[in-house]
């Protein structure tokens, strides 16, 4: 069956749609032989020999989708030219190509989704501003419940108070509160933040639409269940205002097959 070749390449997992576009404009892509440098061109995948980024496209591969937790100074890529840290070293165990989903920054900690679905990703990244997603934030200072309701109005966000780590031995100087934003106002919340002299010494994102960090321990990753794949896609198809009748997985932690790797 005839398809674009974005399309393809996503999906064998070599990269997301949007940079399988970039490989095609930039003559890294060949179809039986010939350099195709078109957007829209198609071929199909069971009887073309394909070729993007030097890497030839064979029988689709399984498609696997991967909750990461992230620790902080880990560059949310799978390659970096300052030579840092990647997920790719905490990945060792998987046998598939898999590519991040979102961005997280490098200072940043908490969820991180990946996968070598490409219809998924795409779809994630074309609702992904709109895609709700909860944090914990460490401020410098404390926040009264009225900064809590006057910043989160400014910055599009619900803020609310979480027991404080160090609370019970009396260290606790600079509080941590959990967030519930949209992507799109992360920044927002920085800026709000700093111009009230709070500003954001921690950011941890615990939460990804349905999907939550329950359970899984920084730097080791598992892999999602069917059923959390279907609520996810269920979450980026219902509009906004029906997204509260979907309620959460009961739990996040892995079946007996689906073990937690590091």
């Amino acid at each position: 069956m005839q398809e674009r070749l974005q399309k393809i390449i996503a999906r064998a997992g070599i990269a997301s749609r949007r940079h399988a576009e970039q490989l095609i404009v930039s003559g890294q892509v060949r179809v039986n032989g010939h350099v195709i440098t078109e957007l829209g061109s198609k071929a199909d995948a069971a009887s073309d020999r394909i070729e993007a980024a030097g890497k030839v496209i064979t029988a689709e591969e399984r498609r696997v989708h991967i909750l990461l937790n992230k620790p902080p100074e880990i560059v949310a890529t799978m390659a970096d030219p300052e030579s840092r840290k990647t997920l790719r070293n905490l990945l060792r165990g998987l046998p598939e190509r898999v590519y991040p989903v979102g961005r997280l920054d490098y200072n940043a900690s908490g969820l991180i989704f990946l996968t070598n679905d490409g219809d998924l990703a795409a779809e994630m990244l074309k609702h992904w501003k709109n895609l709700p997603q909860s944090y914990h934030v460490k401020v410098k200072g404390r926040l009264t419940m009225e900064q809590l309701e006057e910043f989160g109005r400014e910055a599009g966000a619900r803020m609310r108070p979480v027991r404080q780590p160090d609370a019970a031995r009396g260290h606790a100087t600079n509080f941590w509160y959990e967030v519930a934003l949209k992507d799109s106002k992360r920044d927002e919340l920085r800026k709000v933040l700093f111009a009230a002299q709070h500003p954001v010494e921690k950011l941890k994102r615990i939460a990804l639409g349905p999907l939550t960090l329950e359970g899984l321990p920084p730097g080791h990753y598992r892999t999602l269940n069917e059923k959390e794949v279907a609520q996810l896609r269920r979450v980026l198809t219902t509009p906004t205002r029906d997204r509260k009748k979907i309620s959460p997985p009961s739990s996040q932690r892995p079946r007996t097959s689906e073990k937690t790797r590091h």
